[in-house]
């Protein structure tokens, strides 16, 4: 297996650049310690599976932790199928390649205190069962949704399968308490099924759900979050063409399921409001 920091480029006959025929992880590190490293480990384990790309050795992909920088940074991993076969056809034996980048990270705080606008996207994500949940290097659908939208005051966008099912947002996870039970969408036909997600249905009694975007309105509280960002409370809900569906005054509900959230990352379980 290759591997390499971001300073080595990508041969242009790699199948990740290619096809988007590949994996990636991003992952955050405190004093360059990783944070829900073993469901990152997990996903990968099961992307590869799926795609049939040889799974790394533990070792190599944490290689880069020692060059971690101190504070808070995120990794990302990215790990190809390699490069060769003809057209679309993977080679009989894959040589994956093995990526990563550090970069320093400095989370929002006024996102976890104030809350965030969203809005709901135009863009539909494609139903494909066989890749539901994997963080797969093909996210075109999620680049075209983020272009529907430059203003500042909107920090995230809401997307449904071609079914009209509420799925996620582009790069994060959606929750929300509804007659006083959280629930989020099941992910069983597309959508990533985030590190953050997971720990948080260990950890509670959260509901996954096939549901329209209406429901959203009628919810108490409203969550979006990964395991980068943390948990960001929702304080407004945007149509499609800009118009103000709801707002939410974050409260005592929002500041519950921030405070589990955001143990497992080492981020402030306590706001003042």
């Amino acid at each position: 297996m290759e591997a390499g920091g971001s300073t080595d480029g990508w041969p242009l006959d790699d199948r990740g650049v290619a096809y988007g025929d590949g994996l990636f992880e991003t992952v955050l590190l405190r004093d360059g310690a990783p944070r829900l490293w073993e469901a990152h480990l997990a996903r990968l384990a099961r992307g590869c599976e799926v795609l049939g790309i040889p799974m790394p050795a533990e070792r190599r992909l944490a290689a880069p932790l020692v060059d971690a920088p101190s504070g808070f940074s995120v990794l990302k991993l990215m790990l190809t199928r390699g490069s060769g076969g003809r057209g679309y056809a993977p080679p009989e034996t894959a040589l994956p390649r093995l990526r990563w980048q550090l970069s320093p990270f400095l989370p929002d705080h006024a996102r976890w205190t104030v809350g965030v606008g969203v809005r709901h996207c135009r863009m539909r994500l494609g139903i494909q069962p066989v890749l539901a949940g994997l963080k797969h290097l093909n996210r075109l659908e999620n680049v075209l949704a983020r272009g529907e939208w430059s203003d500042a005051d909107t920090a995230e966008g809401l997307l449904c399968d071609h079914e009209g099912r509420l799925v996620e947002a582009t790069c994060m996870n959606l929750f929300w308490q509804r007659g006083g039970r959280l629930e989020t969408p099941r992910l069983a036909r597309c959508g990533v099924a985030g590190t953050l997600r997971a720990e948080l249905l260990e950890r509670l009694p959260i509901e996954e759900v096939d549901v329209v975007p209406d429901v959203l309105v009628s919810a108490e509280a409203v969550w979006l979050g990964n395991s980068v960002q943390g948990l960001w409370p929702v304080a407004r809900l945007d149509a499609a063409g800009g118009e103000v569906l709801q707002r939410w005054s974050i409260g005592a509900d929002h500041r519950r399921l921030q405070a589990v959230a955001h143990e497992p990352l080492g981020y402030p379980t306590r706001f003042d409001d």
